[in-house]
C-alpha cells in the first residue's frame, strides 16, 4: 500500500481519526479504504448519528424490524448506534492489534440528556461498554463537573474513555486529574492498568469562530486564539505526563492519556482548509477530522511537527485578547454550555425522526 500523509503524520506521533460514522460508510467499503490509507480511529456524537439516521434510508429496514418487535424509540436508537460502532470497531481491529492498543478505537457517546448527572452516567457508561463488548471502543463522557466523576469512575473500572467537550486549559487539567485518580483506584483494586486507554478531546475551531467575531476584521489576533489555547493545553499535557505523579503509574504500565484535537474542520474560508491539522501536529496526540478535512489532508497535507512551540508566546496572545475585553476562559465556558445543548438537541431530533420513521414504516 502506498504511503499517504496519514502514515507520515503517524510517524511523527500523531494519529488521525475520522469524526463521522454511518451505516453506508461501513457497508460500502469506504471505511476500510480509509483505514488502508492510514486512518487510525473513529469518533461519533449525537449530531453525527442524527445526520446518518435521519437523512438516509440506510437504517429504515432495521428500524422497522425493531419497531415491529416492540422496541421503544430509545431501544431502537441504542441498537442502531451499538451496531454501527461494533462493526466499525471490527474493521479497526487490525489497527488496534498492529499499534498494540494505541489506536483503532471507535467512540460512542453516553446519552447527552445525562450530561450533567453522575450516577446515571456511570451506570449508562458501564452498560454501553458491556453491550459493545469490544476492547477497541471508547465511551464518550462530557467534561462537566459531574462528568469528571464519571471519567474517574469508568477508568477505575478499566473502561476506555474519550473525555469530550473540553475547551479551556483549566478544564483539561481537571480531566487529567480525573484520569490519574481513576488509574490509581484501578491499581489499588488489583486491576490491569496497562489495558486502559483514554483521550482528552479539546475542541478547537469553535474558539476561533467565537473570538474572531469580537475582533476587528484587520486584527492580527484573528485565527490565533484556538491554536494558542491548544499550545497551552499541550504544555500542561507534557508537564502532567512527564512529571513524578505519572512516573510510578507509567512504571506499572499505565498509558498516557493522549490529547485529541477535535472540531478541526476549518469554518472560516479565509483560513487554510488544513489549518487545524498543520498547526497542531504533535507527538502523543490524535486529531479527529470531518470527511472533507481528511480528504484535504490526503491531497495536500504537510507532515511536520508544529508543537511544542512557544508557550510563553501563546500565553501572551491570550493576555492580549483579555486586554481587548475577550476572556478566552469565559468563551470556553460558554462553548461548553452550547456544546452540551447542541448534542442534547440533536439527540431529541434524532428520537423524533425515529418515531416518525416508525409510524411511516409500520403502517399496516
Amino acid at each position: 500500500m502506498t504511503k499517504t500523509k496519514l502514515h507520515e503524520i503517524a510517524q511523527l506521533g500523531q494519529s488521525l481519526w475520522i469524526d463521522n460514522i454511518s451505516r453506508s460508510m461501513i457497508t460500502s467499503g469506504k471505511l476500510k479504504t480509509l483505514i488502508d490509507q492510514g486512518l487510525r480511529g473513529q469518533t461519533s456524537n449525537p449530531t453525527i448519528f442524527k445526520q446518518a439516521i435521519s437523512a438516509s434510508t440506510d437504517y429504515d429496514a432495521k428500524i422497522q424490524q425493531l419497531a415491529e418487535a416492540g422496541k421503544s424509540t430509545f431501544e431502537i436508537y441504542d441498537e442502531l448506534t451499538i451496531r454501527d460502532v461494533q462493526d466499525a470497531a471490527d474493521l479497526f481491529k487490525g489497527v488496534y492489534e498492529a499499534t498494540q492498543g494505541l489506536d483503532g478505537y471507535v467512540s460512542l457517546e453516553i446519552n447527552p440528556k445525562l450530561g450533567n448527572e453522575l450516577d446515571p452516567q456511570l451506570k449508562e457508561g458501564k452498560r454501553l461498554w458491556q453491550k459493545l463488548n469490544r476492547p477497541n471502543v471508547m465511551i464518550k463522557v462530557p467534561a462537566t463537573k459531574n462528568g469528571l466523576g464519571v471519567v474517574e469512575g469508568l477508568i477505575a473500572q478499566g473502561i476506555n474513555v474519550n473525555v469530550t467537550l473540553i475547551f479551556s486549559a483549566e478544564q483539561y487539567q481537571q480531566v487529567v486529574w480525573a484520569y490519574l485518580n481513576g488509574l490509581k483506584q484501578l491499581a489499588l483494586k488489583g486491576g490491569d492498568i496497562k489495558k486502559v486507554h483514554s483521550v482528552a478531546s479539546i475542541f478547537v475551531s469553535r474558539i476561533d469562530t467565537s473570538v474572531d467575531k469580537k475582533l476587528d476584521a484587520a486584527s492580527d489576533l484573528r485565527g490565533r486564539a484556538a491554536v494558542e489555547n491548544c499550545e497551552i493545553v499541550y504544555h500542561k499535557f507534557q508537564n502532567s505526563f512527564g512529571g513524578n505523579e505519572f512516573k510510578e503509574l507509567r512504571s506499572r504500565g499505565a498509558q498516557v492519556q493522549r490529547v485529541l484535537w477535535a472540531s478541526t474542520g476549518t469554518k472560516d474560508p479565509q483560513y487554510s482548509d488544513i489549518k487545524y491539522i498543520t498547526e497542531l501536529i504533535a507527538a502523543d496526540t490524535v486529531n479527529t477530522v470531518p470527511d472533507k478535512t481528511l480528504e484535504a489532508v490526503l491531497d495536500h497535507g504537510v507532515a511536520m511537527l508544529a508543537m511544542p512551540g512557544n508557550v510563553a508566546g501563546a500565553q501572551k496572545t491570550i493576555e492580549q485578547l483579555r486586554q481587548k475585553g475577550i476572556d478566552v476562559g469565559m468563551v470556553c465556558n460558554q462553548l461548553l454550555d452550547e456544546g452540551l445543548a447542541a448534542f442534547e438537541k440533536s439527540f431529541e431530533e434524532l428520537s423524533t425522526s425515529i418515531e416518525e420513521k416508525t409510524r411511516r414504516l409500520c403502517v399496516k
